[in-house]
C-alpha cells in the first residue's frame, strides 16, 4: 500500500553521539525527508547531517550537561517519552536501543520499532554493567535499584509496539527471550560507497571502538603485547588511560579519526581485530568494505557478517590467547584473502539495500495494519 497522504513520525533516543543507532535514523530521515523527529535531546556540535531536520526535543534540553550526558537521565527518560504527543499521525517509527519504543500511540496509529537491542544494562550485561564500570559504591547500589525499576517499565513499554524489526538474528532471539515478541530482521546501513580498496604492504593491525570494558580492548592489548605486532587503536572512552598504561611500544593510540581519515586507516590495515560480542557491528564490515579482513570473535552479530575463510577468520574464546592464534593463522593464510571478494560480500550490507528494505517493510505493515 503507497504511503502517500500517510503522516509518519520517526522517534529515537537521543541524538548526541554519533554511531550506529544515529546512521539508522538519518537513513530514515532519508527515507522519509518530511517526518518530524522525536527525541530525548539532540547536541547538533556531535551528531551532524540533520541541520534541515525537524527535530523536536524534550523537556530535558535546556537542562545544563544532559546534551553531554545524557546517561545521567535515564530515570527520567520513561516519562519523557510517554509525554511525548504522537496523536497526529497515522505511522510512527521508533529507532530504539532504550525508551524510545516506550512512546504512546493511539490505536489507530501503527508503531514500529527498529530495536537495536533490549537495554544491555537492564537485561543480560546488568550484572557486568554494575561490576565492570566504573562508580562509586553508592552509585552502584542505587543502580541495582534503578535497573530493577527499568526492567519492569522496560517490558511494560515492549508491549505498546506492533511490529518489531531489528538489525541481527542474534537481537532477535533476545527481543523473543525479554519482550516474548516475533520480530523481523533487516540489517542496518553500512555507507560502503565511503571505503575503498588501497593497495601497498599493510604495516599494521587495526582496533576501532569506544574505549569501554564490553568491547574488550583490554585482551587485544595482552595478545598484542604477546605478538609484538604493529597495532592501532583507533578511538576515546573510559578505558583509555588504562590501556595505555598496559600497552607496550608496538601498540599506538590515535584518538579519535575524523570521517576523512577513516577510510584510509581501514584499507592500509593488515586486518581489524575484533573481539566483542555485538548486536550487529559496523566496524567489521567497514573493514570488509575496504577489502581487509577481520579477525572476530565467534560470538553475536560478528556471525553474520564475517564469512570465515572469505573475509575474515574466527576465534572461539575471547581472550588474549584465542586472539593470538587468530592472528598466526591470519599470517599462514594471509594470501587467501581476497580484497575485491571481501569488498564485494561488504555490498550486500549497503545503505541503499538498508533503505530498500525498509520502506518495503512499514509498507507491508501499513497494509496489513489497516486489514485489521
Amino acid at each position: 500500500m503507497s504511503l502517500q497522504n500517510v503522516k509518519i513520525a520517526l522517534v529515537c533516543d537521543w541524538l548526541t553521539t554519533p554511531g550506529g543507532a544515529e546512521r539508522v535514523i538519518m537513513a530514515m530521515h532519508e527515507i522519509f525527508p518530511h517526518a518530524p523527529i522525536f527525541t530525548a535531546l539532540y547536541n547538533p556540535k556531535k551528531v551532524i547531517g540533520f541541520e534541515n531536520a525537524d527535530i523536536r526535543t524534550s523537556k530535558l534540553q535546556k537542562i545544563p550537561f544532559s546534551k553531554t550526558h545524557h546517561q545521567l537521565f535515564l530515570p527520567w527518560m520513561p516519562e519523557v517519552f510517554e509525554s511525548m504527543n504522537l496523536d497526529d499521525y497515522d505511522i510512527v517509527i521508533s529507532s530504539s536501543h532504550s525508551c524510545a519504543k516506550g512512546i504512546i500511540t493511539k490505536p489507530t496509529t501503527l508503531h514500529i520499532c527498529y530495536c537495536h537491542s533490549p537495554m544491555r544494562y537492564a537485561w543480560d550485561n546488568h550484572h557486568a554493567y554494575l561490576k565492570e564500570y566504573t562508580m562509586n559504591p553508592i552509585m552502584k547500589r542505587f543502580g541495582k535499584n534503578l535497573l530493577h525499576k527499568i526492567r519492569m517499565w522496560d517490558r511494560l513499554a515492549a508491549e505498546r509496539v506492533d511490529a518489531y524489526c531489528t538489525n541481527s538474528h542474534f537481537v532477535q532471539k533476545r527481543i523473543q527471550k525479554y519482550y516474548r515478541k516475533v520480530s523481523d530482521v533487516i540489517h542496518p546501513p553500512v555507507d560502503v560507497k565511503k571505503f575503498n580498496i588501497e593497495r601497498g604492504e599493510k604495516e599494521y593491525y587495526l582496533a576501532i571502538g569506544r574505549l569501554t570494558p564490553y568491547k574488550k580492548f583490554n585482551i587485544i592489548v595482552e595478545a598484542f603485547n604477546v605478538l609484538g605486532k604493529q597495532l592501532v587503536i583507533a578511538g576515546t572512552g573510559v578505558e583509555l588511560n588504562k590501556l595505555r598504561a598496559k600497552a607496550k611500544d608496538n601498540i599506538q593510540f590515535v584518538g579519535h579519526i575524523s570521517e576523512e581519515e577513516l577510510p584510509h586507516l581501514y584499507a592500509n590495515a593488515k586486518a581489524l581485530i575484533f573481539p566483542q560480542i555485538e548486536d550487529f557491528g559496523i566496524t567489521p564490515l567497514e573493514s570488509m568494505a575496504s577489502g581487509r579482513p577481520v579477525l572476530a570473535y565467534k560470538e553475536g552479530g560478528a556471525l553474520e557478517t564475517v564469512k570465515e575463510g572469505v573475509t575474515g577468520i574466527f576465534f572461539k574464546e575471547q581472550n588474549a590467547i584465542g586472539i593470538v592464534q587468530a592472528v598466526h593463522e591470519f599470517e599462514r593464510n594471509y594470501k587467501d584473502f581476497s580484497p575485491e571478494k571481501i569488498r564485494e560480500h561488504a555490498m550486500k550490507f549497503s545503505l541503499e539495500k538498508f533503505k530498500e528494505k525498509l520502506l518495503n517493510y512499514v509498507e507491508d505493515m501499513w497494509t496489513q495494519f489497516k486489514k485489521s
